[in-house]
């Protein structure tokens, strides 16, 4: 698995904890940025990695930024992508079983590095169900084809 991982500068502490762990489960990565602390505009660093997400260059994407919705709004416009916002570990495994999102979002200001660590392993862990979802996913490529 290769994960492409960034954040804006309200993420920087918990993009840290989650290149932490990935190091630990021996995930390869690519961290996109940000380095500073002054603010900066999360789609900079969202867009790039939806993109290579999308295109196949990843397999999966992080973003970080004060809230988590700024990131997964962003990261949504890029058509391939299923980006969910997670703030707790029952919804990392269900997006992932449900809704196969290859986009994980989490925001700094809500959840500490702690709980960020526990949602992105779920999420990294858990596989795709398939069978019945698979329906509801292919409606949204559909509609990805014939819109976007």
């Amino acid at each position: 698995m290769k994960v492409a991982i960034a954040s804006d500068h309200g993420g920087l502490i918990i993009r840290a904890e989650i290149k932490s762990l990935l190091e630990e489960l021996n995930i390869e990565y690519e961290d996109f940025g940000c380095e500073c602390s002054t603010s900066v505009d999360y789609p900079d660093y969202a867009l790039p990695v939806a993109e290579k997400v999308a295109n196949g260059e990843f397999d999966k994407g992080i973003l970080i930024c004060g809230t988590g919705i700024g990131m997964s709004i962003a990261a949504n416009k890029v058509k391939g992508i299923r980006c969910a916002l997670v703030h707790d570990t029952f919804s990392a495994k269900a997006t992932r079983q449900h809704n196969d999102s290859n986009v994980l979002a989490m925001g700094e200001r809500v959840i500490g590095p702690g709980l960020a660590r526990e949602i992105a392993q779920v999420w990294l862990g858990t596989d795709y169900e398939g069978g019945r979802h698979q329906n509801r996913i292919g409606k949204i490529t559909q509609y990805e084809k014939e819109n976007v």
